[in-house]
Parts: C-alpha cells; sequence; structure tokens
C-alpha cells in the first residue's frame, strides 16, 4: 500500500491493519477504552504543536489524531454501530444546523445574534438528544441541568473552570477575588488534618477541593489556570535540564548529586535568562 491523500485509502489501511487474519496483532487487539488514552494524547500534541507554532508538527500531530478518529470508527463499524461515513454526516449535520445564517436558512448577521441562535440549536440538539438517550433506557446523563453543557471529557482543571464560569452565569460566585484566598487557606487547613489522619481518600477530597479553589483564583484575577500551569511546567522543565546540564559538566550524575546541591543548582537556574520565565 502507498501513502495517498485519498481519505478512502486511510480507511482501507484501517482495516487492513485490524483485519483478523492478516492485520497485526496489537491494532486487532485494541478496544475503545485501550485507544481512549492514546487519542486524549494526539489531542494534547496538537496543542502542543501550535503552542510552539512548529506547523511541520501540526501537519504530523493532525494526521495522528485524525487516525485516532478513523480508528474509532473502524471499531464501531466492526460492532455494526457506526461507519466514518456516519461520523462525517453527523458533524456535517450539526455545522450546518448549528450556522443557518451561513448556509441561507437564517438572516442573523451579528456576533451576538449569532450566539443567541447558536444556543437556541444546542437546546434543541439536547433535547433531542435526551429523547434518543431515552429510548435506549440510558438514565445517567451528564449532560443534564444547567451544568450540562460542560464537558466532562475534558482535562479536570478546564473542566472545573468551565463549571465555575458556568454557575458564575446564574449568580453563584464569589464577588471579588479576596474572600478566595480565605477559602484556599481553609481548604489548605483541611488538607492538612486529613494528611494528620492518615485518611487517603479524604486527602484526595481535600487535595480536589484546594485545586477548586486555586482554579477560582485564577479566574478571578484573569489567569487562565491551565496557561498558568503550562507556565509553571516550562520553568521546571527548564530549571531541572539547567541541575542536570550543570552537574554532567563536572562529571556528576542526577543519581550522584546530593539534594543540597541540586537546590543550589535550582536557585542558580533562576537567576538565569529564560525567555522571560
Amino acid at each position: 500500500m502507498e501513502p495517498s491523500k485519498d481519505i478512502a485509502r486511510l480507511l482501507d489501511l484501517m482495516a487492513a491493519l485490524r483485519h483478523p487474519e492478516t492485520g497485526c496483532p496489537w491494532d486487532v487487539e485494541q478496544t475503545f477504552e485501550t485507544i481512549k488514552p492514546y487519542t486524549i494524547e494526539e489531542a494534547y500534541e496538537v496543542a502542543d504543536a501550535i503552542e510552539r507554532k512548529d506547523l511541520d508538527d501540526l501537519k504530523d500531530e493532525l494526521g495522528d489524531l485524525l487516525f485516532q478518529v478513523v480508528f474509532h470508527a473502524q471499531m464501531a463499524s466492526e460492532a455494526g454501530e457506526f461507519s466514518f461515513g456516519d461520523v462525517v454526516e453527523a458533524v456535517m449535520t450539526k455545522m450546518i444546523r448549528r450556522h443557518p445564517h451561513v448556509f441561507a436558512r437564517s438572516d442573523v448577521s451579528t456576533p451576538d445574534a449569532v450566539k443567541v441562535q447558536w444556543d437556541e440549536i444546542k437546546a434543541a440538539e439536547k433535547r433531542e438528544r435526551a429523547e434518543r438517550r431515552a429510548r435506549r433506557g440510558i438514565t445517567e446523563d451528564f449532560k443534564a441541568g444547567f451544568l450540562g453543557s460542560v464537558q466532562r471529557s475534558q482535562p479536570a482543571l478546564t473542566e472545573a473552570l468551565k463549571l465555575q464560569e458556568r454557575a458564575a452565569k446564574v449568580g453563584f460566585d464569589w464577588s471579588e477575588a479576596e474572600p478566595i484566598l480565605d477559602k484556599i487557606e481553609e481548604e489548605i487547613a483541611e488538607l492538612r488534618e486529613a494528611m494528620k489522619a492518615g485518611a487517603p481518600e479524604k486527602v484526595k477530597d481535600e487535595l480536589g477541593d484546594l485545586i477548586f479553589a486555586l482554579v477560582n483564583i485564577g479566574r478571578h484575577v484573569k489567569a487562565d489556570p491551565e496557561q498558568a500551569l503550562r507556565g509553571t511546567n516550562s520553568k521546571f522543565r527548564y530549571r531541572f535540564r539547567y541541575i542536570e546540564t550543570t552537574l554532567q559538566a563536572n562529571d556528576v550524575s542526577l543519581e550522584e548529586a546530593s539534594l543540597d546541591q541540586m537546590e543550589a543548582l535550582w536557585q542558580e537556574a533562576k537567576t538565569v535568562s529564560h525567555g522571560g520565565a
């Protein structure tokens, strides 16, 4: 098989990989659950390429993400549920339905009017989805209620931010940032108590509360928590790499270095320019 720009050839490739007799043993044994982590990873790699402004990498990572969509569609097709064509049709149906002002079925022309129209269409889709789930006997629906529009599939940090933003629309929010700092201190105290009590589940619960409060303060001071954490991750990478290379220059490995040595180099790295980090 030769590479091609034809999506049909990619579908053929996926089918060949999943063929029960002549396909790849690893690909054949995969399920939706086992492939899910790779799908999430590929989405993050797309985001990373965008952040690095590396369009060559972006092309490759988008291809990897597309392959994940094809993989899931192939497994669904084998199970008699839906095909890749059904996926394409579903998203086209959704986008045409949500953009009547583009496809000659609406005369709205301002951004605000488009937003109102979008919300109305999504509300109708939500009702239809609930009806379909009911017909299939699915009673648990995380999309129900006022917070139902917040996707659970997002990274937890982003989900927390979106939940808070959604609740704020009906006034369930702090009026200013300062009291949130008191809440953070309260959560820290509760985390200390849980740790002292040696209660792992309580520790996890209190840690979650603390992180949720930290997301809240970030929202109020207009600092996106996801981006703030990414910035800190970048600094950590740079400073740790500084420790590593400095030790190597002195013929000392990371394993041989003492914590005091590494801490001294960490403080030194903080004084070295790193793009303003």
